[in-house]
């Protein structure tokens, strides 16, 4: 059953077992295993029903229709656009694919730091199995595109290993339009594996609703209020949609979680709600090479290299080093500068390769994250300050990204950065890179991976959720998606989000089935 809350001409009422809101990796992981297990299951999703009938890869169709303000959402300081889905399946609908398992060192700083004892690489294995195959995730054994070769070669030519990006893909036709959406449902999104499942089982979706706020009793969340949106999916109308259930799950993301729980005023005794966000922060480094590089073309990701992440949690920040699509509007919005010299980097775009760098953020006392907060309508807002200690690692990383593309064979280099320019030599890249002043909105900074909000710990005191994603004052209150990570990754979340959620969502159906 399908509602489009839009098109609703009364307020609808909704009695189930598990409220669900969002339908992302969190949300629809959640909604397969609790349908399957023969529980009533309502999804809230605030975004549209898009299917492949509807990915044209078109830019100017998919930001609008399927990203969080049309893929320009920015941090409090308009320093960080974050780049997250709105549609259903989320961000899996709309992302590059790449799907790479909880690094141990993680595991073990969650362990040590914040009692989450049963998250060990052991223990989580099954369950990150469980959604490989599921979703069908594993290396990619095309031969890379160019804009891939690139990191690839440049990489092993100055001694620094790369590997294989692990994608969730069956049947890929090696079009690199990912990011709008897979015209063929190549991609093993929410949107093409677990919804329906969930829908085959009985399970209700409602799109176009945007959850509001819960109500509670004591210690029991009672309902969920959610505003019927307009038929643009943004205002809301006249209508309202409430639901009851037995049990409420989160999965509205690291910033749609935080906010839905402040919005309802529940339980914030140990005052970390909202807190400790992080996103690893993604620096970009433009290389023009003397071949097409066509870097719209071809599997997005598919190479990576861990190199830079090899230091210890507590001492320099580390970075992980990807490669992005780059097609037109993305390009353009992203690169720096004005009028001729914007029009020029833009026209040579068949010719632009592109590495990024992820900085992994939330594991040094100079790296605290930031703060979900509610501007005074209720939208949410996240303030992300950039410390000394993650600028120090912006510049390592700068200088990094421009040595591997020069042995590449760049003929020029170009750090993201409005006062920067095009270096045609790694030692003037060097130079330049050292006396750029790193600081925000003059230094592109760019995410796609919001995390935390939500910290999960075995203390109340230092978290929101229990291990298992059970809130600690609200008996019937979940949280399933990446805003339970007490740190960033340092590798991308899809699948740390898949198999944690599967574990939590399975207990929750035991707890649930045997009446508790």
């Amino acid at each position: 059953m399908i509602v489009d809350a839009s098109k609703a001409r009364r307020d609808l009422d909704i009695d189930t077992d598990v409220a669900i809101v969002g339908t992302g990796a969190g949300g629809g992981t959640a909604a397969e295993i609790l349908a399957t297990q023969g529980l009533r299951v309502a999804m809230i999703e605030e975004g549209p029903l898009r299917t492949s009938r509807d990915f044209h890869m078109l830019e100017r169709e998919a930001y609008p229709q399927m990203y969080q303000d049309s893929a320009g959402r920015l941090t409090k300081d308009k320093g960080i656009t974050v780049l997250q889905g709105r549609t259903v399946g989320g961000s899996t609908t709309v992302n590059w694919t790449a799907s790479f398992r909880t690094p141990p060192e993680t595991l073990a700083f969650w362990r040590e730091r914040y009692g989450l004892n049963e998250y060990t690489t052991e223990n989580l294995a099954p369950w990150f199995e469980r959604a490989e195959q599921r979703l069908s995730i594993r290396p990619w054994d095309v031969e890379p595109n160019e804009n891939n070769a690139v990191l690839r070669r440049g990489a092993a030519r100055i001694g620094v290993a790369t590997g294989v990006v692990p994608r969730n893909v069956k049947g890929c036709a090696n079009l690199g339009y990912c990011g709008m959406g897979c015209p063929l449902d190549a991609k093993q999104s929410m949107l093409v594996t677990t919804i329906p499942r969930a829908l085959e089982h009985g399970a209700t979706l409602i799109v176009r609703a945007r959850a509001e706020r819960l109500t509670q009793s004591g210690s029991v969340v009672t309902g969920l209020e959610c505003s019927a949106l307009d038929t643009a999916g943004v205002a809301p109308g006249p209508y309202r949609v409430r639901v009851r259930a037995r049990a409420f799950i989160c999965a509205a993301g690291g910033i749609g979680t935080p906010a839905l729980l402040l919005r309802s005023g529940v339980g914030n005794a140990g005052g970390a709600l909202g807190k400790r966000t992080f996103l690893h922060p993604t620096l970009v480094s433009a290389a023009r090479m003397p071949f097409r590089v066509d870097a719209y073309a071809g599997a997005p990701q598919s190479v990576y290299s861990d190199h830079y992440l090899a230091t210890p949690l507590d001492g320099p920040v580390g970075f992980k080093l990807e490669v992005p699509p780059v097609h037109p509007v993305l390009m353009a919005t992203t690169l720096p500068g004005f009028g001729e010299t914007h029009a020029a980097l833009t026209a040579a775009m068949p010719y632009t390769q592109v590495i990024i760098a992820l900085l992994r953020d939330g594991f040094h006392p100079e790296s605290p994250g930031g703060n979900v907060s509610l501007l005074g309508d209720g939208t949410p807002v996240l303030d992300y300050p950039m410390t000394p200690y993650l600028w120090e690692g912006a510049r390592r990383a700068l200088h990094a990204m421009a040595e591997i593309q020069f042995a590449a064979g760049a003929t020029t280099v170009f750090p993201l950065h409005e006062s920067a320019q095009p270096y045609p030599t790694l030692e003037q890249a060097h130079a330049a890179i050292d006396t750029l002043p790193m600081e925000i909105l003059r230094t592109r900074v760019l995410s796609a991976h919001v995390m935390g909000g939500c910290t999960m710990s075995s203390d109340p005191k230092d978290g929101v959720v229990d291990g298992d994603g059970r809130h600690h004052e609200l008996t019937n209150l979940y949280v399933f998606d990446g805003s339970v990570f007490p740190t960033s990754l340092g590798t991308n979340p899809q699948l740390s989000i898949y198999g944690i959620t599967a574990r939590n969502a399975s207990r929750l159906a035991d707890l649930l089935n045997a009446g508790l």
